[in-house]
């Protein structure tokens, strides 16, 4: 783990602030996402916010960063109340975000992506000038330090999750808010940059509000929780007060006796003894920039089984769900779905079906202007009862069809007619994964980032129906960043650096170290 230098920490010159919300509340017409919430940052401390998907978290941070300015209450910096109305009134108060998805522009050098950053930044920008201001920033102030002169795409995740954090301090944030920081690095990184982060407020210069779904990491770095249930403050407390039970019970109302879920029942025949549902044969695919993002991978997928493919985003794992998808063409290398060449064409994906799972489901899965419940019948639109003729919709059935699943998934929504652009990433989730699993027949099921951002109660549903889904002899190839979740439901595990398969396990005799080792490509 790389510790901050004691002389940078004392060189670094920002002072936290203490954050207080009071009573805020956030209505969108008839609608109340957040109900009279309030918390507290000390100054120098690490507070988790938790909640299940809808609660109200992504609400709350928004009204904070003047995205969405509260309807009602207050909120205090360093002890003054603050009118925050636009996301420059948060900068200027020293509020600032670390988003779950990077914004970096991967083009562009980390020098040109700090500078760039700034509301100040003149139209003509002497680059002499700010590039000798960024060394001198990095030299006296920076915690950590990241190579300057690198292009965004050319770093590491926990480079690039850095250089994110180093922007905000660039900026003079003194509170910072980070939406799940660790989704998108491997184990090492994780707690390598969520311990950088706690020896930053535990010497007195930061303060962070950390939106997390993993207990692991609340009872690891955080001093005090709130959480949220149903856009109202559902419980709070000092986190070495707390157990894993409480915390559950607090997410999930009354009482609770959550233990960590086990690991679902592995295939109990070998794959070799099972018909291939899915080959691929030294597949290459070339990425956006032209270059090779998927080199020669190959690899078997039987019926019954549920495939891991382990790995840093970033390493041609969306490339190649995008050929499995027919979103994108392979460069060389074949396909097979049960033995018959598969093109990802819509009458492949029919005749095999072939059902997919993108990763940001709202980008690559959604309609988002039509309702949720039109989104639900992408598949079924041109077939009785939702459509009675071939070109003639019945949108009365295709509202009913939607009412069960809305609640067998638990989407939270305010009805079927509802965009499906104004749900919670995490309802999204839930929705697409209610349209791809309820349309049977069902034989290859290929999905990516399933449970990315959810809460673990709606992990869990989701883990549960992937088991469900191979124990009815579904194939099943679940693509992750998130190692614990692969270990948990797959039968057997490849990692993918750097464009290829590096490494293959069953997961039930699989290695920890071994494995993360593979995945930051020095296996």
């Amino acid at each position: 783990m790389t510790l901050i230098p004691p002389e940078n920490l004392e060189r670094f010159t920002q002072a936290p602030a203490s954050l207080d919300l009071y009573r805020i509340t956030k209505k969108f017409g008839d609608f109340t996402a957040a109900d009279e919430i309030s918390l507290t940052v000390p100054p120098g401390t690490v507070h988790a916010l938790l909640g299940e998907n809808g609660a109200g978290k992504s609400t709350l941070v928004k009204c904070v960063m003047g995205f969405h300015p509260a309807t009602s209450g207050e909120i205090m910096v360093g002890g003054h109340v603050r009118e925050i109305q636009h996301p420059s009134d948060a900068r200027k108060y020293g509020i600032g975000m670390v988003y779950q998805h990077f914004t970096l522009v991967p083009s562009m050098t980390v020098t040109e992506n700090l500078v760039l950053s700034r509301p100040d930044v003149p139209a003509a920008v002497n680059w002499k000038r700010e590039t000798a201001r960024l060394e001198e920033f990095m030299a006296t102030e920076a915690p950590f330090k990241v190579p300057l002169h690198k292009r965004a795409s050319e770093l590491a995740a926990g480079e690039k999750q850095k250089t994110e954090i180093l922007k905000q301090l660039y900026l003079k944030s003194r509170i910072l808010i980070l939406d799940e920081p660790t989704s998108v690095l491997t184990p090492a990184e994780a707690t390598e940059v969520l311990a950088l982060l706690r020896q930053m407020t535990v010497a007195g210069r930061l303060s962070i509000i950390i939106i997390t779904h993993k207990f692991r990491e609340v009872f690891s770095f955080a001093d005090d929780v709130t959480v949220l249930r149903r856009g109202k403050l559902a419980g709070q407390g000092k986190v070495k007060d707390l157990d894993r039970d409480s915390l559950a019970a607090m997410m999930m109302g009354g009482t609770s006796s959550a233990k960590p879920v086990p690991s679902a029942p592995r295939a109990t025949t070998s794959t070799s003894s099972r018909r291939t549902a899915l080959r691929v044969k030294q597949l290459s695919v070339l990425g956006d920039n032209g270059l090779t993002a998927v080199k020669d991978v190959s690899f078997e997928l039987a019926e019954g089984e549920v495939l891991g493919i382990a790995g840093v985003a970033g390493n041609g794992q969306r490339e190649l769900m995008e050929v499995l998808g027919g979103q994108r063409p392979a460069a060389t290398g074949s396909l097979e779905a049960h033995g018959q060449p598969y093109h990802g064409t819509r009458r492949d994906i029919l005749a095999h079906q072939f059902h997919t799972l993108p990763e940001e489901p709202l980008r690559n899965a959604c309609a988002p202007m039509l309702s949720m419940a039109e989104n639900i019948a992408l598949r079924t639109f041109d077939q009785p009862p939702q459509a009675r003729w071939k070109w003639l919709l019945n949108f009365r059935a295709i509202r009913k069809s939607a009412l069960p699943l809305i609640e067998a998934y638990s989407i939270k929504t305010r009805g079927p007619d509802t965009p499906i652009r104004d749900l919670s990433g995490g309802n999204v989730q839930r929705a697409i994964l209610a349209r791809e699993l309820s349309t049977l027949p069902l034989k290859i099921l290929v999905v990516s980032e399933p449970c990315f951002g959810l809460d673990f109660a709606a992990t869990d549903f989701v883990h549960q129906k992937i088991t469900e889904a191979r124990d009815r002899g579904v194939a099943v190839l679940v693509v992750s960043s998130d190692l614990d979740e692969l270990l948990k439901i797959t039968d057997r595990l490849l990692v993918m650096s750097g464009g290829q398969i590096t490494y293959e396990t069953p997961t039930a005799t699989a290695d920890l170290a071994v494995i993360g080792t593979h995945m930051a490509g020095h296996g």
